[in-house]
């Protein structure tokens, strides 16, 4: 079977496709003694190394929903200070998918399943996640409303989101789109400042977990994220013609 590079780091559990092709930039992967180019097409004969590191192809399938706490950098690089490396075991490498910024906290899906990872993380798609909100100041209606409008932040206008009001400064809000630091930049464009971030869903996915808890997901909860993300078949990436 023939992989695109990043396809095949992905699948082997190393790190997101989008974080293999910055690696390969790097020159930190090669294919059979040399440098690996963005687009090589790989086969599983081939030997491919990461860091002077053998990579090799793991078809299990692991699924962890974790609690990261604010302060926790989202990356599984081993140099970097206070990591998810630093905060979680499982029993093989997994990636997390999407971020959440480093004042943020709540809910992290880990996984090696890259098919599942690009599906989630794309854009595209228009796959929501919740998150709670507290700012520094009294809310009020024009505000909420605002935010469900869309605001412009980073040259674009956000898509319309759903906004439900907690308390007096304390807000629920629902994207369908993950810019950087987005609903950050969405209050400080209504001079709002945030306090406290908590992701508390993606998608179908809400468990209760405690600050810094990780569990895996159960079978069920993996097939509505396959039937819905469309990538039940995810034991092999797809083949690359």
């Amino acid at each position: 079977m023939r992989y695109r590079i990043n396809q095949f780091l992905s699948q082997a559990g190393v790190c997101a496709r989008r974080k293999s092709n910055l690696m390969i930039k790097e020159g930190r992967v090669f294919i059979n003694g040399k440098h690996a180019q963005i687009g090589d097409v790989v086969e599983t004969t081939d030997c491919v190394s990461v860091d002077g590191s053998p990579v090799r192809l793991r078809h299990e399938k692991i699924y962890f929903l974790y609690y990261k706490p604010r302060g926790v950098v989202t990356s599984m690089n081993k140099n970097a200070h206070n990591n998810l490396v630093h905060h979680i075991q499982t029993p093989i490498p997994v990636f997390p998918v999407g971020r959440l910024d480093k004042l943020s906290e709540g809910l992290i899906l880990l996984t090696n399943d890259g098919a599942l990872s690009h599906a989630l993380s794309n854009p595209n798609n228009h796959h929501e996640k919740t998150y709670r909100v507290t700012v520094d100041k009294e809310i009020n209606a024009d505000f909420i409303t605002a935010l469900r409008k869309g605001v412009n932040i980073l040259n674009t206008r956000t898509r319309p989101c759903i906004v439900e009001t907690i308390d007096c400064v304390t807000f629920d809000i629902t994207l369908t789109q993950g810019l950087n630091r987005q609903i950050r930049r969405m209050c400080q464009v209504h001079n709002y400042r945030v306090l406290r971030l908590i992701r508390t869903k993606i998608m179908h996915l809400e468990p209760q977990l405690n600050v810094g808890e990780i569990r895996p997901l159960t079978d069920a909860e993996v097939l509505i994220l396959h039937t819905r993300l469309k990538t039940k078949d995810t034991t092999d990436e797809k083949q690359t013609k």
